[in-house]
């Protein structure tokens, strides 16, 4: 066996993955007190789960923002850094199994690149993230993990948050269905719960992001759209995203293992 290891390297979260003749075998995701802790961490619980020795590791590919404190060989194992838009871009269309598209990294903040085999450039990126998700729920509902926000945000309804086209005009608009949001928490209501909250704000990062991606895919002229990150757990993201497929004629893939994409990406370049 001969191991090819890819790294995502975040602030406290690394997740691994492996990869063998091309073929992705195993991922893990742990997190740490800080990047070079998780870094460890994230290769020990590799070789756990995958009963890999480490003298089955040919090299470790490193990305992400974390990267930068990673310094030598880890493990004594040849540890290369590489590119994190390039790692992006390569791991959505291997999981999508694409041959190009444009490739969404839904992090902390959320980066856009059009991908077109081993072709690879930046567009542009967002503040709107998984960090916007985490500090509204947490100064409007007290809520702090992805996990609740996700379950909450599934009961709530965003019609006592949003307003939205149906609720300006009577008049059918062209491209767009009553339903379509006009303003996010534009209708926010005094007895709105925590669930319909938490609905809002999921939309509100959603949507913010769908439309980054749709106009990004117009100015490459690519009609699919490859979503990675933690934040495409989220059930009520999924279903916007569905709904911007329909409303503006794009195909949003998210692949199984999107968390993965950035460090599929980075092992795909050793």
């Amino acid at each position: 066996m001969s191991l090819v290891l890819g790294l995502d390297v975040g602030g406290s979260t690394t997740k691994v993955v492996g990869f063998e003749d091309g073929k992705m075998l195993e991922s893990v995701i742990v997190k740490a007190s800080d990047p070079l802790a998780s870094a460890y961490a994230g290769l020990g619980r590799f070789l756990e789960a995958s009963g890999a020795k480490l003298s089955n590791i040919e090299r470790i590919m490193a990305t992400g923002v974390g990267a930068s404190y990673l310094s030598g060989d880890l493990l004594d194992r040849k540890t290369v850094l590489v590119d994190e838009f390039m790692s992006i871009g390569l791991g959505g269309i291997y999981l999508a199994s694409v041959q190009e598209s444009v490739v969404v990294s839904m992090g902390t903040g959320t980066s856009l690149v059009e991908a077109r085999g081993s072709d690879v450039r930046h567009i542009i990126g967002s503040g709107v993230g998984g960090g916007t998700l985490l500090g509204l729920a947490d100064r409007l509902i007290n809520v702090t993990d992805f996990e609740t926000i996700n379950q909450l945000s599934q009961q709530g309804t965003l019609e006592k948050i949003d307003l939205t086209v149906g609720d300006l005009t009577q008049k059918n608009i062209p491209g767009l269905t009553p339903s379509t949001t006009a303003s996010n928490f534009g209708k926010l209501a005094v007895l709105s719960e925590p669930e319909d909250i938490a609905a809002g704000i999921v939309n509100l990062v959603f949507q913010s992001v769908g439309t980054a991606a749709v106009l990004t895919a117009r100015l490459c002229h690519l009609k699919t759209i490859v979503m990675t990150g933690n934040l495409t757990r989220m059930s009520l993201g999924r279903q916007i995203l569905e709904a911007f497929s329909q409303l503006y004629g794009v195909n949003f893939l998210i692949p199984e293992w999107a968390e993965f994409a950035t460090a599929a990406g980075a092992a795909l370049q050793g």
